[in-house]
């Protein structure tokens, strides 16, 4: 058995909602209690598609303050606690863990890009310095560079509370090898990858698409894991448009709180940089929602 099963299955990697440039705390709550109710297995507040790079320190503590307060043990909470400062990583994952988080998610330092031998002390100094499961999350596609499974093999070995990894490179070939190297748990951190990712050995997936239709991509998973492979396969080919739409129409997380407010679900509202999309975004995320059955 993965050392990481204890987050198998469908976490989602929540929104921070907005309200007049602030963080809406009541929305949040509620957030938490319809995952609960929609049978959602972990939620990671304050990822990317938390908005994270733009809240600042106290906000972020607040919302994974907010929502291991409101999960209640209902729902485990995997919040997101990297930073391209080991100090910072060590601070936020020390307070994740006082609070009651089950784990934490541990983004690769952006912007700087360490070599792998940086990668593998930053991980290395995390882990040693806070005893909560970690799970690391490689996004070469925004940190700009790739963690090696060479180097999760090693702090894999150093590391026991290194339990998983969210896989995010759109690599197969990079999923097998560390599945290969390494007895990590791995979870997709791509929507659309999640059935092939399981086939090679995957055990479930980080899910931006799960803010919307949580108990669809549980059915992905469950009957993977039934063995019901066509099955299995209907749900992918149901959801790969929404899947595609929702991660690709804009950068993450503009089109899935485009969507959310479309569905009636929050206002819509993003931090800047970020911003809202044009006519014929929204335009486009109503196709895809109706067509999906959704509107």
């Amino acid at each position: 058995m993965t050392r990481g099963e204890q987050f198998a299955g469908l976490t989602v990697a929540l929104v921070t909602p907005l309200k007049n440039g602030e963080v809406d705390y009541d929305d949040l709550r509620k957030l938490v209690d319809w995952h609960v109710a929609q049978g959602t297995d972990c939620l990671a507040p304050v990822g990317t598609t938390g908005e994270s790079p733009t809240l600042n320190h106290d906000e972020h503590e607040k919302v994974i303050s907010v929502v291991v307060e409101q999960a209640r043990g209902r729902i485990k909470v995997m919040p997101g606690t990297g930073s391209n400062s080991t100090r910072e990583a060590i601070r936020l994952t020390k307070f994740a863990k006082k609070v009651g988080a089950d784990g934490a998610l541990m983004v690769g330092p952006y912007y700087n890009k360490p070599t792998q031998e940086g990668y593998y002390q930053h991980f290395a100094a995390v882990a040693e310095s806070v005893d909560i499961p970690i799970v690391l999350y490689n996004i070469p596609g925004r940190t700009g560079s790739n963690i090696l499974p060479e180097t999760m093999a090693r702090l894999a070995e150093k590391c026991p509370t290194l339990v998983a990894v969210k896989e995010a490179t759109g690599s197969l070939d990079q999923a097998s090898q560390i599945i290969a190297l390494t007895n990590l748990t791995v979870l997709s951190g791509d929507d659309s990858l999640t059935l092939p990712l399981m086939s090679i050995g995957g055990r479930g997936v980080i899910s931006v698409v799960g803010n919307i239709v949580p108990k669809d991509m549980k059915a992905l998973i469950a009957a993977f894991n039934a063995g019901n492979i066509p099955e299995a396969q209907k749900w992918h080919k149901q959801l790969f448009p929404l899947c595609r739409d929702m991660l690709g129409a804009a950068t993450n997380p503009i089109p899935l709180k485009t969507a959310m407010m479309l569905l009636g679900r929050g206002n819509g509202e993003l931090r800047l940089p970020m911003c809202g999309m044009d006519d014929a975004g929204k335009d486009k995320i109503r196709k895809t929602l109706t067509q999906y059955g959704l509107l």
